[in-house]
């Protein structure tokens, strides 16, 4: 079992900035694929940006040159920090684990709210 623990969501004005953290524990000895998905009301559940172990990242398309995902220096955690941010970014953004064996798992997400 692997445990995701999400952080740093919450209200920004137009323009501001946020920067999400996320750390697993447990079996992560098999992790591979660190990363974010993102659920506005209404709406489903959409890829943000993920890294693997290499360093490779992958950003929905739209977001790329606003966010960046990277790892941080703790073992386990990764962030996503968010520039320029949009009315229309605002979801509850989950962290994500993949894992060899294709083992998936979720944190309980937050919510990022981000005001006109």
């Amino acid at each position: 079992q692997v445990q995701l623990v999400e952080s740093g969501g919450g209200l920004v004005q137009s323009g501001g900035s946020l920067r999400l953290s996320c750390a697993a524990s447990g079996r992560t000895f098999s992790l591979y694929v660190m990363g974010w998905y993102r659920q506005a009301p209404g709406k489903e559940r959409e890829l943000v940006a993920t890294i693997n172990l290499g360093g490779t990242t992958n950003y929905l398309d739209s977001l790329k040159g606003r966010f960046t995902i990277s790892r941080g220096d703790i073992k386990d955690t990764w962030y996503l920090q968010m520039n320029s941010l949009k009315p229309e970014d605002t979801a509850v953004y989950y962290c994500y684990a993949w894992l060899y064996g294709n083992l998936v798992y979720w944190g309980q997400g937050t919510q990022v709210t981000v005001s006109a």
